[in-house]
């Protein structure tokens, strides 16, 4: 039976590897101490029994288990909606000043993310559920090269 000392070398040698490398120790671990078994390896240290698998059958096949971080996370608006970035640049063309000493190369707009997220629903038949909120808005005008300011109030 493995002492704490040997367990603990264990856990501190797996949490220093990543990915393919840690997949292959925890798996090692297991045939070694374990007879082979993800659930008893589990039980004992606190690995995760599903990457212990993972790392058995690629050392019995000699491929590596492919990861797929690409396929993590919310995909970008434009994505889900591929017109909007389009509609939105023709909104907002006519309400974009440049910059008054031409240091930065983004268009300033004279009107907020909220107003936009408005004329998308009035002008371009866009319904509120399916548009993102006010902020992701900004973010994508963002995206596109312009920021945003506060409307200025005229002065008296």
């Amino acid at each position: 039976m493995l002492t704490e000392q040997i367990k603990a070398t264990f856990k501190d040698a797996a949490r220093k590897l990543t990915g393919q490398k840690k997949r292959e120790f925890t798996a090692q671990v297991a045939l070694d101490y374990f007879e082979g078994s993800a659930r008893q390896t589990e039980r004992a240290l606190g690995w995760d029994r599903v990457s212990i698998q993972r790392g058995l059958d690629s050392l019995k096949s000699g491929t590596d288990y492919e990861d797929n971080y690409q396929a993590r996370g919310r995909k970008k608006v434009e994505t889900l909606l591929p017109n909007l970035a389009q509609d939105i640049d023709e909104l907002v063309q006519g309400d974009v000043q440049a910059d008054p000493k031409f240091q930065t190369p983004f268009g300033y707009l004279k009107v907020t993310a909220q107003g936009v997220r408005d004329q998308l629903i009035a002008e371009k038949g866009y319904v509120d559920e399916e548009l993102p909120c006010r902020q992701t808005i900004g973010e994508v005008l963002n995206r596109l090269g312009y920021r945003l300011r506060k409307p200025s109030r005229p002065s008296r």
